[in-house]
């Protein structure tokens, strides 16, 4: 059923593609006319979500249409990128992309890697951490790191997301780059970071790994101690929190991301439009103010920088999970 459904989306994307030729430059005059779909792969309340349409909200103010952010869930992640893909590349339909479809196409459940989309704008970045619960006995990773070499497996529990999340993947590659088996620690399923979190808090888990943005309240409260972020710099709001290199001297870095992507075949000029809508609502002080207060990283790549990155992560993500024993 994965194979069939993979070749049924690229004879859809491959139809829809052709017919971008003939919607070209007469529809490019007036665009947009009408309401503009942004398609979420996830569920409403989620980061994906809420930074989504706060975006949507600061691109009508610049394209003078509604944006209607909408939420199609399920198939971890698959249906909603599927029917951003599929949809006619006429700049009416973009949704997000996120680095959970690498994942899936490592996989083998789909076959939508970077060169099936146009690729809008990268707007966010946000590394993963290592995080305990306030009463946990380790105040450093590389304590952590060092019990976990020293007990037998299954001595401790870690979690973020679900199986095989982009979380999960996180802790998978720090286990493998410090020189552990990644079986030696149990992945424990979650309904994502903030429930993880409070698994953490609680005792329930050891070891969390969602941004610390998102942990950030918690750690406030005194709930949360993080050991160390997994970004390339220590995140600006908790500044004290070393990075992983800086922690164990392991260069492991891993991050969600967030883009804007509309169908393959979206004619230049429909792009070129959409790219300076969404950089207008990006540098906007709505979408700025929202972003800084809730801890979300701002980070830009135009259209072929995103790609790149896209179709660099879809190759990395799958070496990492081989090398964690994922696939």
């Amino acid at each position: 059923m994965t194979k069939l459904r993979g070749t049924l989306t690229g004879v859809a994307v491959g139809t829809l593609a052709a017919l971008a030729a003939a919607v070209g430059p007469a529809a490019a005059q007036d665009f947009p006319n009408r309401p503009i779909t942004l398609i979420v792969p996830w569920g409403a309340g989620g980061g994906t979500d809420t930074v989504a349409r706060s975006l949507a909200a600061a691109m009508e103010q610049e394209l003078g249409q509604p944006v209607n952010v909408v939420n199609r869930t399920g198939g971890s992640g698959i249906i909603g990128h599927t029917a951003m893909a599929s949809a006619a590349p006429d700049g009416y339909t973009i949704g997000t992309i996120n680095v959970d479809l690498s994942q899936l196409v490592c996989q083998g459940l789909t076959e939508l890697t970077a060169d099936e989309f146009t690729h809008i704008a990268l707007i966010n970045t946000e590394p993963a951490a290592v995080s305990v619960g306030a009463d946990s006995e380790f105040e450093t990773l590389e304590q952590a790191l060092e019990a976990i070499r020293e007990n037998p497996p299954g001595t401790f529990t870690a979690s973020g997301s679900g199986t095989g999340s982009i979380y999960h993947l996180a802790w998978a590659g720090l286990m493998v780059a410090a020189g552990i088996d990644p079986s030696k620690v149990t992945w424990v399923p979650s309904q994502g970071g903030g429930p993880s979190l409070q698994d953490a808090a609680s005792g329930a888990v050891d070891f969390v790994t969602p941004p610390l943005s998102t942990a950030a309240p918690l750690v406030e409260a005194g709930k949360i101690r993080p050991l160390a972020t997994m970004g390339a710099d220590r995140f600006e709001r908790l500044p004290d929190v070393p990075t992983v290199a800086e922690a164990i001297g392991a260069e492991w870095t891993s991050q969600t991301w967030r883009m804007i992507g509309a169908p393959k075949g979206l004619p230049e000029d429909l792009r070129d439009g959409l790219v300076a809508a969404v950089r207008a609502a990006y540098d906007s002080e709505s979408f700025t103010t929202f972003m800084g207060d809730r801890g979300f990283a701002m980070t830009w790549m135009g259209p072929e920088e995103a790609k790149a990155f896209h179709a660099s992560e879809d190759k990395a993500i799958c070496e990492v999970m081989e090398a964690a024993g994922m696939i």
